[in-house]
């Protein structure tokens, strides 16, 4: 099975699945929108063999996606926000955080702030992501990124 099913809904989904008593070996889970947020609210020995993909995951382990999560931890931390250090960061998280260093290196290279002059500029710039991958803003201005 295919789901499309996203963000807090993959709670209740999963949790129907489970109790419906069906398993990967029965009916396996390909899911291309849930993260580490849902999965904490799911008995996840249900989901073994199952299989999630997604841009972003917060467990990837390299140097940026370590700046990244210490940031996010930071920023919850200086504005006290509930939930603390059990907050998670997610892909449109880091989609949002590399679209705006993007953006702002595109303004700089543009040296404006004239909006066709740094949708021009936006052309071509790369960004080291939390998910571990350097990214480059296609001459269309789409952003491909792995999964």
């Amino acid at each position: 099975m295919i789901s499309t099913v996203n963000s807090d809904s993959n709670v209740p989904f999963y949790k129907e699945l489970g109790n419906q008593g069906l398993k990967a070996t029965d009916v396996p889970v390909v899911a291309f929108s849930v993260g580490e947020e849902e999965l904490r609210g799911i008995d996840t020995k249900r989901l073994v063999c199952n299989l999630a993909a997604w841009n972003y995951f917060m467990s990837l382990k390299n140097p940026e996606n370590t700046k990244f999560k210490a940031m996010f931890a930071d920023w919850v931390k200086k504005n006290n926000l509930p939930g603390d250090d059990k907050r998670v960061t997610n892909d449109p998280m880091e989609a949002t955080f590399v679209g705006i260093h993007m953006w702002k290196q595109a303004a700089e290279k543009a040296k404006s702030m004239d909006v066709d002059k740094i949708r021009a500029a936006m052309v071509g710039q790369k960004f080291a992501a939390p998910s571990g991958f350097t990214l480059e803003m296609d001459g269309n201005h789409h952003l491909h990124k792995p999964v």
